[in-house]
């Protein structure tokens, strides 16, 4: 009865969003043409690769955050066995574009089905995957019972319940209970995960704390710092000019930025502030708050590598492409990361962090609570608590070198330390994975 239920409720709540994904199509060009991915129906080039000898493992990530732990898992399970096939699917466009341009044949890149039975059972028919692997907090009901039934195994990798969602998921136990031990493996990030999802009907059995793979990031490929650099000088950003650069920004924080860097810039003349919102689609927005500021900009989309340079060197370069941001951070000499100051959640601190830059946030790390405490208990960030914080720290850190390179040896430090929870999933889903 509950899963009848669900399977009612579910296409009602998308029927009802359905105005939302058209909006995306209109904004976020691409969106509509692999639109029937949703109902697991595939085209031409996605079904050859699909027909390749071999069952892949499954691997799910919504968006961009989760992307960063699948490339890892994926590198970790290659390197032990090179013949892995891999299918890769996500919720988001964003992420969709990034998994694209990252993944090569014969691994595939998708968009996750609706969890509904049709949509499902199509994917599933069609992927044949030896495994399931599920990033984070991604416990689809229909995927995880109906892989269940045909002897597939689901591992919840780099798991994590925060308290928020554990309210949430608490009011309904009646489900949780019954779909938990339908999960083959739970790798969980710290020991809060692993009692909340025992609260929730998790077979104790079956958990394991193994930390967070968010710490196992790979280096910053040489050749996307490489660029950035590249583009910065044909700027105009000379050798021993500062590159502020305000990463994964939400609405209100590029302003709080601006009004800092407006600060800043009379005492440090040859600082540039690089804007990359979380959402490249926000670029006109973001553009009317530099221009209301009095601002010069050049947009790093209308600015592709090998283009003339500008007339002057602009004080703002904007950021709105897709899959840059990790070289831009790797070419800062100060990061802010984003959605912690005027919005909740925080954004991945570790992506600076194993770059040894110097970061600072607002108040707002909730998706990261137990990595929050790690960088304040290292003293490898700077945390603030509102604009006029952002402002006096960015100043600070900004004529103090050496605070920067304190600040950044600590954060790379934390990551070296913290790492090696992917080596114990990627174990876990070989073990479990049917030839």
């Amino acid at each position: 009865m509950i899963w009848w239920i669900y399977n009612l409720v579910f296409p009602v709540a998308f029927a009802l969003l359905l105005p939302h994904f058209l909006l995306r199509m209109l904004r976020r060009g691409g969106y509509a043409r692999h639109f029937t991915q949703r109902f697991g129906r595939y085209g031409a080039a996605e079904t050859a690769l699909l027909a390749a000898p071999g069952r892949p493992i499954w691997i799910q990530a919504v968006s961009v955050g989760e992307l960063a732990v699948a490339f890892s898992f994926m590198a970790e399970l290659r390197r032990r066995d090179p013949a892995v096939r891999f299918v890769l699917t996500t919720n988001t466009s964003t992420g969709h574009a990034l998994a694209l341009a990252k993944v090569q044949p014969p691994d595939a890149t998708l968009y996750f089905p609706m969890d509904v039975p049709g949509a499902v059972k199509r994917a599933l028919r069609r992927i044949r995957p030896a495994a399931v692997v599920l990033i984070e907090n991604e416990l689809w009901p229909n995927l995880i019972r109906y892989a269940r039934r045909q002897g597939i195994p689901t591992v919840l990798v780099n798991g994590r319940i925060s308290e928020h969602s554990f309210k949430g998921y608490r009011k309904i136990r009646f489900v949780t209970r019954r779909l938990l031990p339908e999960v083959h493996w739970f790798c969980v990030q710290t020991a809060a995960d692993r009692d909340r999802l025992l609260a929730l009907g998790a077979p104790a059995d079956r958990l394991e704390v193994v930390g967070s793979a968010k710490y196992d990031l790979d280096p910053t490929p040489p050749t996307a710092e490489v660029r950035a650099r590249a583009a910065l000088a044909a700027l105009g950003v000379r050798p021993g000019d500062p590159v502020w650069v305000g990463g994964s920004t939400w609405a209100g924080e590029e302003e709080a930025l601006l009004d800092a860097y407006r600060a800043a810039k009379t005492r440090h003349p040859g600082l540039l502030l690089a804007l990359v919102p979380r959402h490249a689609e926000r670029r006109d927005d973001v553009l009317a708050a530099i221009r209301a500021r009095g601002l010069s900009v050049v947009q790093r989309s209308r600015f592709p590598d090998g283009a003339p340079p500008p007339a002057a060197r602009p004080d703002v370069l904007l950021v709105d492409t897709t899959g840059e941001l990790r070289g831009f951070y790797a070419a800062a000499d100060l990061v802010f990361v984003g959605k912690s100051l005027t919005q909740t959640g925080g954004q991945n601190p570790i992506e600076p962090a194993r770059d040894g830059k110097p970061i600072l946030v607002g108040p707002h790390m909730e998706n990261f609570a137990e990595i929050a405490r790690d960088f304040r208990a290292a003293g490898a960030w700077v945390q603030v608590a509102d604009a006029a914080e952002l402002a006096a720290a960015a100043e600070r850190l900004l004529g103090d070198a050496a605070e920067r390179d304190r600040l950044g040896r600590a954060a790379a430090e934390l990551v070296a330390r913290q790492a090696g929870a992917t080596p114990q999933m990627a174990a876990r889903v070989l073990a479990a994975r049917v030839r």
